[in-house]
């Protein structure tokens, strides 16, 4: 029983955690558009506290920019990938836990029936009382990891949904901005030509 609660405290704890950060980067959302003005002005970009997915993906691109844009591009690449790896942090040991989890159960059935076929060999089948605590042990356990189970697969499923919809903001920002920089490189392009 002691394995399943800290199971159970440890899946909790990062469900929270992760929780709180997904709604963190739903919030606050800037546009695109304001994203591109960020793009010439450093400042601005590195001095906003980055609670939401556009900031953290602005963040991250400004501190590894090039200033040449056609690097930039791939710069930008790469950062959407870091925060991308960022968002599904964490969804992989909560299913793990959950799906762990009716298997300690049934541990603790198994130890269970050990126990209630101890009893039996010892004060034979006439004596119900004595069995009890066996069935009852294994019965618990094995409801217990259920339901440690059952809402931790679906939190991990609402993480994943709420993280592809994140990552499919992401990806239409990343697309806006790469746009951006092709069209910068070109203007520049166009500058050094005449």
């Amino acid at each position: 029983m002691v394995p399943l609660m800290l199971v159970s405290l440890l899946m909790w704890g990062v469900i929270l955690y992760r929780l709180l950060l997904l709604k963190q980067l739903y919030q606050h959302n800037i546009t695109p558009a304001q994203a591109c003005e960020w793009l010439g002005c450093d400042i601005a970009v590195q001095d906003r506290s980055h609670h939401d997915i556009t900031s953290l993906l602005l963040v991250t691109f400004m501190r590894r920019r090039s200033g040449h844009a056609a690097l930039d591009r791939y710069v930008l690449d790469e950062a959407a990938m870091v925060v991308r790896a960022e968002l599904g942090r964490g969804l992989t040991l909560i299913g793990v836990l959950a799906a762990i989890s009716p298997l300690l159960g049934l541990l603790g059935t198994v130890l269970g029936m050990i126990g209630t076929f101890d009893t039996i060999a010892i004060f034979g089948t006439g004596n119900a009382r004595a069995m009890a605590g066996g069935i009852s042990q294994a019965l618990i356990t094995t409801q217990t990891g259920l339901l440690i189970a059952i809402p931790g697969l679906y939190m991990r499923n609402f993480l994943q949904r709420r993280v592809d919809n994140l990552e499919r903001r992401l990806e239409s920002l990343r697309i806006y901005l790469n746009r951006y920089l092709l069209n910068q490189g070109d203007n520049h392009l166009a500058q050094e030509g005449r």
